[in-house]
């Protein structure tokens, strides 16, 4: 049987030398954020997303393999096992085709075939197969199985062709051609439903029939979710006349007699009955998945983007969780993000105290010597900048405002994270207060929260949960490791996310922390109850230690390359030979890159490269807004059919894929990313009944 190193050289672009490497590391507990940025060169410089997709068809591999030797069990058990099927297990390159091969011999429920054959009826079912005998002749011979249970030449006869209707419907060869015929040509027919709402969320997705090889992963898991809500009813569509002519033309022996009518008709029961069900159920399975994970990825893409943007420091900022009647909450954190202030206000209607929300507003600012807003999206938002831009203008304020999504902070405020964090505040003062930290640090204000809750994803709910869990965790995960955390400031739930670090030992982190002081030393972390050699291993190059005893401690070089490093004459970092120090240090090539980097920049946060977060000090109001107007705007979300775009208004703008470049792109993600400021957008229209604008980049 093929083993596993085979199975995965052929199906990654890794060498069988570096699978080895990966596998025994994997299997000595080391994890992928280590693998990819400290045994680069026994991965052959896989990277973190290079080791993910590697884990998961690892996963996919083992699985098949576990499968096949399960298979070749229960033939055995079951039949005799011919060496055509054991190759053909062997060969197997899917459990889809796995499973098409083990079909015919899984024990069977009592169905119409079953009943045949236990009546003694496969000898004639075979001798209509061969199609050897005229009509006439067939019937002749279908006399003598008129017997027991069997009482008539019919029930005989059909006796038969419900064997090779199963037979038909059971072949593997059968089963896959037109598996791929229908992922191909055939179409996914929409209709409505009696509970259907003309003017409901579904009205573009009635009546409409698509190939299903084109349609787009968010439409058909839009079409489904119309189906569980009982709106819309499915129907997958073949060319059922052109699949007959093909039994005719390839099932029916060219020698076959007046009989072959009979096995035409027994072939084609299989195909109606039996085979095009048990395909359609698989082919939504197929485009079910395909989709998921079209979805799933985008979600990993929106992440990633939103994890990544730079931090603001060193600001105090002033945090804004907007709404009407109830007020404005505000709150104040420092540079550091502890909590300083928070107070209400109410410069919306209904109450539109301008002047006495101007006063808490500049006492706060005047007390705390705030320099930046961070203004939720939420009800109320609109309403709220053109308070704070009328503020800032009037009062001449060095004051900048932002607008920043406030997607999960009400799922923060109200989460045990929140109340062991801020235990004697309002959940309101914590909404506000993760408004303002995701705005000071994004990354460490956000992974607190449920990644499903931070509105950057489509279709969410209807995906495979677990996978988009798993995905969203490894997105986090191999994010907060590539960037490293401060082992004196960072809270347990970011520092959970580190290598070999779960939630309980990094409450035991800052247990330690709380009760011993600051970590002088990355070493220190030895000392954590619960944190062994194993997880230091893994840890200590991801984590920060400012301010140390050792220099080194504050940066990505792993404590196993210390001494590498201090063999290094930093003068010299610019113009250095990596291959021949590499060779004198006797150091891997990639790890004494890495080292280098470092040195060079002291303390680097990848987050800097990007661009940074737009203040604002105007509004647009959308009864200014026509089309051709031309404003500006920040990315909120992406999807696989556009761009939703925060343009100071209650609802985003929305900007069709179409709509976005002259030249034809496939995805969004060519040319926009999360929080990117968009400097000059078109208006397309402005419908003020439902508050949408849409937008356009050409």
């Amino acid at each position: 049987m093929q083993n596993l190193i085979d199975i995965l050289s052929q199906k990654t672009s890794l060498k069988k030398e570096h699978i080895k490497n990966i596998l025994k590391l994997l299997d000595e507990g080391s994890t992928i954020p280590f693998i990819a940025r400290y045994r680069k060169e026994l991965s052959g410089g896989a990277s973190d997303e290079d080791l993910r997709e590697f884990e998961l068809i690892y996963i996919g591999a083992k699985n098949l393999l576990e499968r096949k030797a399960e298979v070749l069990r229960l033939i055995e058990e079951r039949a005799t096992l011919s060496d055509v099927i054991r190759k053909s297990i062997e060969e197997a390159d899917s459990l889809r085709v796995l499973e098409d091969i083990y079909r015919p011999f899984k024990e069977s429920k009592n169905t119409r075939a079953t009943v045949a054959i236990k009546n003694g009826l496969t000898p004639l079912a075979n001798t209509l197969q061969s199609a050897k005998l005229s009509r006439s002749e067939f019937i002749t011979e279908a006399k003598k199985f008129v017997k027991g249970d069997v009482k008539s030449i019919d029930e005989a006869i059909d006796g038969a062709k419900d064997i090779l209707a199963q037979r038909y419907s059971e072949s593997p060869r059968e089963r896959s051609v037109l598996r791929e015929s229908m992922l191909k040509f055939a179409t996914l027919e929409t209709k409505k439903t009696k509970s259907f709402k003309e003017d409901g969320v579904f009205k573009n997705l009635a009546g409409k029939s698509e190939k299903i090889a084109y349609i787009p992963a968010y439409r058909y898991l839009a079409i489904m979710r119309g189906v569980r809500e009982k709106e819309l009813s499915v129907k997958i569509v073949t060319d059922l006349e052109r699949l007959e002519q093909n039994i005719r033309r390839f099932k029916i022996p060219s020698h076959a007699s007046s009989s072959s009518e009979i096995l035409f008709e027994a072939y084609q029961d299989g195909l109606k009955r039996l085979l095009l069900p048990s395909l359609e159920r698989e082919v939504h399975s197929i485009v079910k998945e395909r989709a998921d994970l079209s979805s799933i990825n985008v979600f990993g893409k929106n992440l990633t983007q939103l994890l990544m943007t730079p931090p603001i420091t060193p600001r105090v900022i002033l945090g804004v969780d907007p709404a009407y009647v109830s007020g404005c909450k505000l709150a104040v954190i420092d540079e550091s993000s502890n909590y300083l202030a928070s107070a209400v206000i109410y410069p919306t209607q209904p109450r539109n105290d301008y002047e006495g929300s101007k006063r808490v507003v500049l006492d706060l600012v005047k007390k705390h010597s705030i320099t930046s807003v961070a203004i939720g999206n939420g009800t109320g938002s609109r309403e709220t900048q053109e308070f704070f831009a009328k503020l800032i203008e009037e009062e001449k304020l060095s004051l900048g405002y932002t607008v920043v999504s406030e997607a999960g902070a009400s799922v923060y405020s109200a989460s045990k994270i929140a109340q062991d964090e801020y235990p004697k505040l309002d959940v309101t003062i914590r909404g506000a207060i993760s408004i303002a930290d995701r705005l000071r640090d994004p990354m460490a204000a956000l992974v607190k929260i449920d990644a499903k809750s931070l509105g950057i994803g489509e279709y969410q709910h209807d995906v495979d949960q677990k996978l988009l869990s798993k995905r969203l965790d490894d997105v986090t995960g191999d994010l907060v490791n590539r960037v490293g955390v401060d082992l004196n400031s960072a809270s347990a739930f970011l520092l959970s996310h580190i290598a070999g670090i779960g939630l309980k030992v990094a409450q035991n982190i800052v247990k330690y922390r709380q009760t011993n002081g600051a970590f002088k030393t990355k070493s220190e972390l030895l000392k954590v109850k619960g944190l062994g050699k194993k997880a230091y291993e893994q840890a200590a190059g991801f984590v920060r230690v400012k301010d140390g005893k050792n220099i080194f401690d504050n940066s990505g070089i792993h404590p196993e390359s210390y001494d590498v490093a201090k063999k290094l004459d930093l003068v010299e970092l610019q113009n250095l030979d990596l291959h021949s120090k590499a060779n004198e240090l006797n150091v891997g090539f990639e790890t004494l890159k890495d080292i280098v980097k470092e040195l060079i920049k002291p303390g680097f946060d990848p987050r800097e490269e990007l661009p940074s977060i737009v203040f604002k000090k105007g509004l647009t109001n959308i009864e200014m807004l026509q089309e051709g107007s031309v404003i500006s705007g920040i990315v909120r979300n992406i999807t696989d059919f556009g761009a939703f775009v925060d343009i100071g208004l209650k609802n985003d703008g929305m900007i069709h894929i179409s709509k976005m470049s002259e030249k034809r792109i496939k995805h969004p993600f060519e040319l926009l990313s999360i929080n990117q400021h968009l400097p000059s957008i078109r208006v397309v229209s402005v419908d003020f009944k439902t508050q949408k604008v849409e937008l356009s980049l050409i």
